[in-house]
């Protein structure tokens, strides 16, 4: 994995291979960067990134001069690897790590919500899971008035029915729902 663009640019960063994680590939994490640029200036945004695994999306924003980043991810050696890698990179300040359950974490009320809102499950996660992920986040003021929810999913799942659908992009085998 590398970041793409900001104060990082071209670093490579390299995870333990037996952590159970799918990065977003290069080609469409910077196809879906592209398009949030266009939208916010990324040093005025905070971030939550569920299912964050590595931190490859955190790491990402981080670089470009977010100003916080919450990463959520169930799995202990994930937060860790990522908590090690953003102290390293002196990013510790901006990435706020959680072990946490990403959909027991949304089905809460947000205290505050963010500007983005990004979110990688596993591809298998079951059907009726993606619907508590979309309605925790929607329905909880997981984000602003303004933000936007980023959705990374299969091509077998499809969210254009949804009220507050917006977009949806493919960049190869790689699925972007935005919903606001």
């Amino acid at each position: 994995m590398r970041i793409i663009s900001g104060s990082l640019k071209g670093k490579r960063i390299t995870a333990p291979s037996n952590l159970p994680v799918r990065p977003t590939t290069d080609f469409a994490k910077e196809a879906l960067f592209n398009i949030i640029n266009n939208q916010w200036y990324f040093d005025e945004i905070t971030v939550l990134d569920l299912f964050s695994g590595i931190g490859s999306i955190s790491l990402e924003f981080a670089s470009r001069g977010a100003k916080k980043v919450t990463s959520v991810d169930n799995y202990f050696a994930c937060v860790k690897f990522l908590e090690e890698t953003s102290k390293k990179l002196e990013l510790d300040n901006i990435i706020n790590t959680q072990k946490n359950d990403a959909i027991k974490y949304v089905s809460k009320k947000a205290v505050k919500g963010y500007d983005i809102v990004f979110a990688d499950p596993p591809y298998d996660l079951p059907e009726e899971d993606y619907k508590k992920l979309l309605d925790g986040i929607l329905e909880n003021g997981w984000i602003e008035e303004e933000g936007n929810f980023i959705l990374e999913h299969p091509a077998s799942i499809k969210f254009e029915d949804h009220p507050r659908f917006v977009q949806h992009k493919k960049y190869g085998n790689v699925h972007f729902s935005f919903f606001e």
